[in-house]
């Protein structure tokens, strides 16, 4: 490593992400192997204000930056002072990226190797309780001044770099961290590659964490450890901040697709991660309830609820409660006015349903007509059918299977290949309880309407205990 040349750079910012950060600020040290070869600094005006957060956090303003060079003004002198060097920083892809936003703003490339001296401190001075700049060198007596100002951060990182330098006598951290096909300098600083190289390439749920060991996302996949990499290579904004918080990553394999999307809406919906989008459900629920009025005539109508109760059905939107009322009035040759379909009328009139058979004006009797909607309602409970989905399971002698109870998501399972399953209850041992939520119907009706019953086994009559 005596003879590679390293530029070692920190820069400020206005803040406000990768994709809308200016430079107000940077510092480069040029070193040759250890040796310290010279220096650029300057300040930079970013054609924007300043936040002021940003000025109690470095003590750039406004007026500081009123008379300091654009950035195409510097832009030569950067490119030609950093041109043939590695580019080094704690945490790297921060300064890396902002530097080279602020090239492709000018329609310019910019593409230099890499080094993060938070991993290379990570590998060579491991176990120490925090490994942020301040925390680091205060850890390991490296004078640190002028704190959040480019130029103290950078000389700063230069001893450090040179301490690691000396850590690894044969470079072969370094190596590995430089080669062409590493990886290395694409992870955010607190995830080792171990942590990656364990991520099974299969389907299931991943956890990223922080340092706490809270869960900050919770995603799905079809192959767990391609989606993780991919969030690593986004530049979005959200997708660095999630990688800067994350300092574990844990993940659960299900087999199939279909499982990894309901274990990941369930953990969503219980741990409320902190870079999830909150899952939207609807405010209210639409139940088709029955009542007896004043006439003693059983009335169907559409009740709107916030909480899923017990009734003849329940639909997600008034729309689809709606149609399978008239449904019911047309099979069945029900009344419209006493399906709450028409309001304010003595004798029923609808535009469509035609076939009422006189419960309204007297001419049928109150019992016949009950008896009908009873069968109407019937035929609606019936309508909530009890079903396995079987789907591939974690390896080759497993099978996962999904159990809807009465129309309901009940929970899921895995099944060894050599056990028997003849009935219904023999999935019961395997059965690990989960709640059905708008999500979850969601989630299963876009299963069956892609999949159709192909892994369907239907139960009629059969109820799992409780």
């Amino acid at each position: 490593m005596k003879d590679k040349k390293f530029a070692v750079i920190d820069v400020e910012t206005t803040g406000g992400g990768i994709s809308d950060n200016r430079l107000t600020e940077i510092c480069i040290v040029l070193l040759q192997g250890a040796e310290i070869l010279d220096k650029y600094t300057t300040l930079i005006n970013p054609e924007k204000l300043i936040p002021n957060y940003i000025t109690s956090l470095t003590g750039i303003d406004n007026e500081l930056l009123e008379d300091a060079p654009k950035f195409h003004e510097v832009a030569d002198e950067i490119e030609e002072f950093t041109r043939d060097a590695v580019f080094v920083a704690h945490n790297v892809n921060f300064d890396y990226n902002v530097l080279r936003n602020e090239f492709k703003a000018l329609g310019r490339n910019y593409s230099r190797k890499k080094l993060c001296t938070v991993r290379l401190s990570r590998k060579l001075i491991p176990g120490l309780f925090s490994y942020s700049l301040g925390k680091l060198c205060s850890s390991i007596n490296i004078p640190l001044t002028n704190r959040h100002r480019a130029e103290g951060d950078t000389d700063a990182t230069v001893i450090l770099f040179q301490r690691l330098l000396d850590l690894d006598e044969g470079g072969e951290v370094l190596s590995s961290f430089l080669h062409p096909h590493s990886k290395h300098a694409t992870l955010p600083p607190h995830i080792s590659a171990e942590q990656i190289d364990e991520l099974p390439e299969t389907p299931g749920i991943y956890l990223f964490k922080d340092k706490n060991h809270a869960i900050i996302y919770a995603g799905k996949a079809k192959n767990i450890k391609k989606r993780v990499w991919s969030h690593f290579y986004d530049k979005k904004t959200k997708e660095y901040q999630l990688g800067q918080e994350t300092s574990y990553i844990d993940f659960e394999t299900t087999g199939n697709e279909l499982l990894a999307l309901l274990l990941e809406s369930d953990y969503i919906r219980k741990k409320y991660p902190k870079f999830n989008r909150a899952q939207k459900r609807p405010t209210y629920t639409y139940q088709i309830i029955n009542y007896r009025n004043q006439r003693g005539i059983i009335q169907l109508a559409i009740g709107r609820t916030k909480q899923i109760q017990d009734s003849a059905a329940t639909f997600y939107n008034r729309a689809l409660a709606q149609e399978m009322l008239e449904k019911l009035c047309e099979t069945f040759n029900l009344c419209p006015k006493y399906c709450t379909l028409q309001s304010n009328v003595s004798q029923c009139s609808h535009y469509r349903i035609k076939n009422c058979e006189g419960v309204c004006d007297g001419s049928e009797f109150v019992e016949d007509y009950n008896a009908k909607v009873e069968t109407a309602i019937t035929s609606l409970k019936n309508e909530k059918e009890t079903y396995v989905i079987k789907e591939e399971g974690r390896h080759k002698d497993e099978q996962a299977f999904v159990l809807v109870k009465e129309g309901r998501y009940h929970g899921y399972g895995f099944v060894d290949a050599d056990v028997q399953i003849q009935n219904f209850e023999d999935y019961e041992p395997f059965l690990k309880l989960q709640e059905s939520t708008f999500h979850t119907h969601q989630i299963i009706s876009s299963y069956l309407r892609k999949k159709g019953t192909e892994n369907l086994l239907r139960f009629d009559n059969l109820l799992l205990a409780e």
